[in-house]
């Protein structure tokens, strides 16, 4: 089935394609693929970025993959101001090949999915999220049991990368590790 990839608001949209057209904001960002781009750029696949707090989530951001010709070069992602949507950087790394594998795996399950990304900050990982409800909002709606997240490489140790795992048998797993232990010589 294929995935159904909401669409970004144009403000977000907007303010990646300004950055991408600023020489200065491309040569700051300090990201040499993007840097050494041969041909045109153009932003793909925006996924809206959550966070998650605890058991809930809250939207963060859309990040967008970076295509030259045939590959992903970067990913510039945007963030919530006051003001509205605004372009927030550039960047490279394992995460953007990453999330375009968990992406293909993801086209070929039997079930329509509605793709995130879910930040857990606690954990330093990334996992793209896959939401059950293909029309909800994407910048709304939290984690249902069924909806599937799967941890993008580097995954933390002990959590396998690019296996698909139901949200109800994760998310303990993930809130149990990321909660403090108790100081030795605390009370609990």
């Amino acid at each position: 089935m294929p995935l159904h990839v909401p669409p970004a608001p144009a403000p977000a949209l907007r303010s990646v394609l300004t950055a991408l057209a600023s020489p200065t904001a491309v040569r700051e960002a300090r990201t040499p693929s993007l840097l050494l781009a041969q041909g045109p750029v153009t932003p793909e696949l925006p996924l809206p970025v959550h966070v998650l707090d605890g058991t809930t989530t809250r939207l963060t951001g859309w990040r967008f993959l970076i295509r030259c010709g045939e590959r992903s070069v970067a990913a510039a992602e945007t963030m919530l101001t006051p003001d509205g949507w605004a372009f927030s950087h550039f960047f490279e790394g394992p995460y953007i090949a990453s999330t375009e594998r968990a992406l293909r795996q993801a086209e070929v399950m039997q079930q329509p999915y509605q793709p995130r990304l879910l930040s857990i900050p606690g954990l330093y990982m990334l996992a793209l999220w896959l939401h059950g409800d293909c029309a909800a909002d994407a910048g709304t709606g939290e984690l249902a049991a069924t909806d599937l997240l799967v941890p993008l490489a580097p995954a933390p140790p002990g959590i396998a990368a690019h296996r698909p795992h139901r949200a109800a048998e994760l998310l303990p797993v993930l809130t149990h590790r990321v909660t403090p232990a108790p100081l030795l010589g605390s009370p609990a």
